[in-house]
């Protein structure tokens, strides 16, 4: 075991739990989350992950791999775009949580476990996030949370415990990319996919393709926007995203940040 106080605080809490269900998206904090219940609860332990038009197939592929290596119960569910958030309202995480929380704890009630867990750490109370209400008024547990873990010690204990995915950059889902009030489509989110997935097959890391219909806002990590003043790469960027089905190819010249949509918010 890792000799961290925090960690072994952690060890302690999901023991208590005896039995859980995790909600599993394969990212920096949910694979270090499900490394740590593993150790404490053995085969006490089922990873779900969500397959949903809104979640990137790459990152539930390596959810799959994640969970096939540290040999964990799993299973995949499949939720479609709810009607409630049809047309990507300001509460959308909050009633997106609400719908896919209740379904895996219905499977955690059907198969006897004894609590959901999700891998929200201490650094989330910082940002704007209300699906942190809905978790609240179900009851799922955040042990990275309760343990005071923050983003940078689960990156530090991550790379101690072997896991590939403590350097992996940032990701959300993909309604994160649409504006607020616009309606979901399938065919946006798939455009948005494909366009992330080659800006990270070039070099761009942590990017961002913000849909506003027709148009692509492409944010970079700031110190990446310098890659992106070279006539060339930016003549294959724009002829690669219209291919994918843009009209029109922009840089967002703040760069990445996170939740940059709810700086629309911040104005009204």
């Amino acid at each position: 075991m890792i000799n961290n106080e925090k960690y072994m605080k952690l060890i302690d809490y999901l023991k208590k739990l005896d039995r859980v269900v995790l909600a599993f998206s394969g990212g920096v904090d949910s694979t270090f989350l499900l490394k740590a219940a593993k150790e404490a609860l053995k085969d006490n332990i089922k990873a779900v992950t969500i397959l949903s038009p809104y979640i990137p197939k790459w990152e539930v592929e390596e959810a799959k791999e994640l969970v096939k290596e540290l040999k964990v119960k799993y299973e995949i569910v499949e939720v479609p775009i709810i009607d409630e958030i049809q047309h990507n309202p300001e509460d959308r995480c909050y009633l997106c949580k609400k719908a896919v929380f209740g379904m895996i704890q219905d499977i955690a009630k059907k198969e006897g476990y004894n609590y959901v867990i999700d891998g929200t750490n201490f650094d989330d109370l910082g940002d704007y996030r209300p699906g942190l209400k809905a978790l609240g008024e179900l009851e799922v547990k955040s042990p990275l949370l309760e343990c005071k873990l923050t983003k940078e010690e689960i990156r530090s204990l991550s790379k101690e415990l072997g896991l590939n995915t403590w350097d992996k950059p940032p990701y959300a889902c993909l309604l994160t990319r649409i504006p607020y009030g616009n309606e979901l489509k399938v065919e946006d989110f798939e455009k948005i996919e494909e366009a992330e997935k080659y800006m990270m097959s070039i070099g761009f890391r942590a990017v961002r393709v913000r849909c506003h219909g027709d148009l692509a806002r492409i944010e970079v990590n700031k110190n990446d926007r310098v890659k992106l003043f070279n006539e060339g790469i930016l003549d294959e960027i724009s002829s690669k995203l219209k291919k994918i089905g843009f009209k029109y190819i922009t840089m967002d010249l703040e760069g990445y940040r996170v939740g940059s949509f709810n700086e629309t918010m911040k104005e009204k």
